[in-house]
């Protein structure tokens, strides 16, 4: 197994590195499809399942725009399979969108719905291929001399050949914290969240700041909290906004000094969660949240989510 990764990790290098390489691989590969940053689903029962179009199925479908090569030329390399099957990611935002959507019997689905849905191995391919599609449309031009950029064939990279400037996708630092007081977590929510769902606190980390830095200055700008001390989950790559690195945090206060004094410029509820609520808010479905008198019941982002593991794992130390 450690030689296949170390083959699995040379290779995705030899196709973002050799364009001739990589665009023969385009020939043997498969395509993920979006629009306008929307992936394509296809719903097969209860499922919804992202469908991997090989290289012939791609062609036959743009023949019908009376587009191929030019439009294969677009697409970005995701990733490859353990057998080296090669990964891409092809958004057709210019191309009539309902046209796919019937020839390929499905649908083009906002992002943030499509992580509640698709399969835990299918969610980071997506996220991934979002950001880099993005970042591409995002970076057509040179911000030295506004001459137009070009993308070598993996989408890897994208170079300014009046300045010689090479530009390479980039994550911007964020960290996402549970605070606990011992007994309970806080969990907060945004105006511009789905109504009745919570999540951990989270924030930008700013120039020059270290994730310790970070951590404390969120906390306190956010709910008036001052952290003891804190100790590192995990990290997760995030699409939104764009693309993120997420950072994610055990933080505790000392249960005397607990008071929120909640930031309403950033945030519309903070507040303490006991466990048993916790583990009830686990269960719950967003559509099961909504209560008879029109009040929803709290709820808290999918597996998907790293803030869904830091939940998760806050429980297990409560009840070990």
């Amino acid at each position: 197994s450690s030689s296949q990764f170390l083959s699995h990790c040379r290779y995705l290098n030899e196709l973002k590195e050799d364009d001739s390489l990589c665009r023969q691989a385009q020939t043997s590969g498969t395509f993920y499809l979006f629009h306008n940053l929307s992936p394509f689903l296809q719903k097969v029962g209860k499922k919804y399942l992202v469908p991997q179009l090989g290289a012939a199925e791609m062609k036959r479908i743009l023949e019908k725009f009376k587009e191929t090569e030019q439009w294969i030329e677009k697409s970005v390399l995701i990733g490859c399979s353990d057998e080296h099957v090669p990964h891409f990611a092809l958004d057709l935002g210019a191309l009539e969108k309902s046209v796919i959507e019937s020839e390929l019997k499905g649908s083009f689905t906002d992002l943030r719905k499509a992580l509640f849905v698709v399969d835990e191995k299918d969610s980071p391919l997506l996220a991934s291929a979002q950001s880099l599609l993005r970042w591409h449309d995002s970076h057509q031009y040179c911000s030295k001399t506004g001459q137009p950029t070009q993308k070598n064939v993996a989408g890897s990279k994208r170079v300014c050949h009046a300045s010689g400037v090479t530009y390479y996708p980039q994550m911007s630092p964020v960290v996402i914290i549970l605070v606990s007081d011992g007994s309970r977590c806080l969990l907060a929510r945004q105006p511009s969240f789905p109504q009745g769902m919570y999540t951990a606190l989270s924030g930008f980390c700013d120039v020059g700041e270290n994730v310790e830095e970070t951590v404390r200055r969120e906390v306190a700008e956010e709910v008036g909290l001052e952290v003891e001390s804190f100790w590192y989950s995990a990290s997760q790559h995030w699409p939104f906004p764009s693309s993120c690195l997420m950072i994610a945090c055990h933080a505790s206060v000392r249960a005397q000094q607990a008071e929120i004094s909640m930031n309403s410029l950033e945030l519309e509820e903070a507040r303490w969660f006991g466990l048993e609520e916790i583990v009830e808010g686990l269960k719950r479905e967003p559509r099961s949240s909504k209560q008879d008198d029109g009040s929803f019941l709290p709820w808290f982002p999918p597996k998907q989510a790293i803030a869904h593991q830091l939940i998760r794992e806050w429980v297990k130390r409560q009840t070990s």
